[in-house]
Parts: structure tokens; C-alpha cells; sequence
């Protein structure tokens, strides 16, 4: 067993939220890449399940348990120290593992701001209560996020784009799974 982890069971609300870049320094520390340009989660949580990476070498199996000591960014990256891990031999071990975090343990967002993977399955209808589709994805564009709808017109899987901004979007109900928008299906 890689040192500075322990075997534990994935919890049913994880998020796969980045993965183990390499060693950073000789201490044990090391570096994360981020799935999120905003990686709040990485910062809350001081523990952190992982899964060995999907190709290449592989220091563990299963999911296992790392205890996080600090988390802080550092020239544009962020890295991270954890409890028993000592030195750069343990850190490199952790090289390419996935990184998981509970939903539950997110901070809140603010108002009017939400996590993708909350709006991901929320079905989205217009104004006039039409159905447009289901988001599928979430695609950032730079100044904004578009959501991808996901809908099936003449047996045929299709998608829509509608862009994520206040302008067209009229309001997100997560716990009735809908977000309603202004816009309609030939646009």
C-alpha cells in the first residue's frame, strides 16, 4: 500500500474533481490539476478520496483515503501537502490518481452561481413551458458558459446550445431539476 493512504469506499455523492500531477519539491508535497478553473472543492475538503489513474502505472487499487494537510497555490498551480507523506518518493506514487471529493463537502455557492455538475439532468423548458431539452454538458466560451441541451427530434439524438447568462436564462430550480430560459427551439 502507497504510504499516507488507506483503503476506504467512495461516496455515493463523490465528484471527480482533478487529478495528481506529479512530486513538487522533496517534501512530500505535490502538484493537482484542477477539472475546475474555480476548484473551491479542492480547497474545502481535507479529505480527499482517490482512484488509481485510468492508463499507466498504478501505486494502488481500489479507492483509498488521503488526509490532506495543506492545499495552496503557488506560481499558477496548486499544490498540496498530506498528512504521511514525507518525501518525494511517496508524492510520485500518487502520480496520476483522480482525484474525489463529496458533493456534500462543496462549499455553498452564492447566489445565483452553481456548480456544473448540479445543472447536469435538469431538464430546461422556455417560457412557454416547451420542453427544449436536457443539459448534457456545460461548454465555457470564455466570457460565458453555454449549456448543452441534449433532445431527440424524428428518432434522431440531438443538441441545442443555449447560452448560461441572466439575459436568457430566467431561473434554475434545482430541487424541482428545471431551469426555465428565454429562447426558443429554431433559435
Amino acid at each position: 500500500m502507497t504510504p499516507g493512504v488507506e483503503p476506504a469506499e467512495l461516496p455515493a455523492d463523490a465528484i471527480e474533481v482533478g487529478r495528481i500531477a506529479d512530486a513538487w519539491g522533496i517534501k512530500g508535497w505535490f502538484k493537482v490539476l484542477p477539472h475546475s478553473a474555480s476548484p473551491e472543492a479542492l480547497f474545502s475538503s481535507k479529505r480527499w478520496f482517490l482512484q488509481p489513474p485510468e492508463r499507466g502505472a498504478k501505486s494502488f487499487t481500489g479507492t483509498v483515503l488521503l488526509r490532506v494537510k495543506e492545499v495552496k497555490e503557488h506560481s499558477g498551480s496548486i499544490v498540496v501537502h498530506a498528512h504521511d507523506i514525507h518525501d518525494r518518493d511517496h508524492a510520485e506514487a500518487l502520480k496520476g490518481a483522480r482525484i474525489f471529493v463529496p458533493r456534500s463537502m462543496f462549499p455553498t455557492a452564492g447566489d445565483d452561481e452553481y456548480y456544473w455538475v448540479d445543472l447536469l439532468g435538469l431538464a430546461v423548458v422556455n417560457r412557454e413551458g416547451l420542453m427544449l431539452g436536457t443539459v448534457k454538458d456545460l461548454m465555457s466560451t470564455g466570457p460565458q458558459t453555454v449549456l448543452v441541451l441534449g433532445y431527440e427530434e424524428g428518432g434522431k439524438a440531438l443538441e441545442r446550445m443555449v447560452p448560461f447568462v441572466s439575459a436568457y436564462v430566467d431561473k434554475v430550480d434545482l430541487a424541482g431539476r428545471l431551469i426555465t430560459v428565454d429562447w426558443q427551439p429554431d433559435y
